[in-house]
C-alpha cells in the first residue's frame, strides 16, 4: 500500500484558517471603499474570530492590509495567467487580451475589481500580480521590435494608468459597452508603444483565447 502523508497538524489548519479569514475581511473592507481606517474590532469581527488574533498573524493592521492587497493581486494575475497561459505568443495581443479581459472581470469578479480600482495606481510596480507579467511582455516587445524602444518601466507606468482608468469606467458608468471601451483603449495603448495605427486596432479586436474548459 502507498503510504499516506501525515494529515496536517489540527493546529496550523486552525491557524491558517484564522489568517485566511483576517485576509477575507480585510479585501471585503478594501473592495467597499478602499478605506483601512476600519478597528481592529471590526475587522476581528467581520472575520469571526478573537480580538487578538489579528497580531498572532501580523504586526499591524496596514501589514494586514496589505497582505489582502497582494492577495487580491495574486488572484488577479493568476486569472489573466489562465486565459492566456500557452494561448498567445504576441507581445502587442498580450497587452490587448489583458485590458480586455480585465474589463470582464468587473462583471465576474466585481470585489477583486473593487479592490483593485480602490489600491491598484499604488501596485503599478508591484512584484505581485499582473505588473511582473506586464513588464515582461513589454520587455519581450521591446527586444523583438514589436514595440518601440522605450523604457518598459516608464510604459508599464503609463499602461498602469490607462488599465485602472479602465476599471474606474467600468464602475463609473455600467450602462456603457465594456468590451469596446476595453478595446478602444488597448487600441490606444498600443498604438503609445508603437503598433501601427491600423494593426493596433485589428489586435485589439481578435478574438480572445477560450477557456480550456470550452
Amino acid at each position: 500500500m502507498p503510504t499516506l502523508e501525515p494529515p496536517v497538524n489540527r493546529f496550523e489548519r486552525r491557524r491558517a484558517g484564522t489568517r485566511k479569514a483576517l485576509i477575507r475581511a480585510a479585501r471585503e473592507f478594501l473592495a467597499a471603499s478602499g478605506d483601512t481606517s476600519a478597528s481592529i474590532q471590526a475587522i476581528t469581527e467581520r472575520a469571526d474570530v478573537g480580538f487578538g488574533s489579528l497580531y498572532n498573524h501580523f504586526e499591524s493592521k496596514t501589514e494586514l492590509f496589505d497582505a489582502a492587497a497582494a492577495d487580491a493581486l495574486d488572484e488577479f494575475g493568476q486569472a489573466i495567467d489562465e486565459r492566456l497561459q500557452g494561448t498567445v505568443d504576441d507581445p502587442a495581443e498580450l497587452v490587448a487580451a489583458g485590458f480586455r479581459l480585465t474589463a470582464r472581470m468587473a462583471d465576474s469578479h466585481p470585489e477583486l475589481m473593487q479592490i483593485l480600482r480602490h489600491r491598484g495606481l499604488r501596485h503599478v510596480h508591484s512584484e505581485r500580480g499582473i505588473a511582473p507579467r506586464a513588464l515582461r511582455d513589454l520587455e519581450r516587445g521591446v527586444a523583438a521590435g514589436r514595440f518601440a524602444d522605450v523604457d518598459p518601466l516608464s510604459a508599464l507606468s503609463a499602461m498602469g494608468g490607462v488599465l485602472m482608468s479602465l476599471v474606474e469606467l467600468r464602475f463609473a458608468r455600467p450602462d456603457l459597452d465594456g468590451e469596446q471601451a476595453a478595446a478602444n483603449m488597448a487600441e490606444m495603448t498600443l498604438r503609445m508603444l508603437g503598433v501601427p495605427s491600423d494593426e493596433a486596432r485589428e489586435v485589439a479586436r481578435r478574438p480572445l483565447p477560450t477557456t480550456r474548459d470550452a
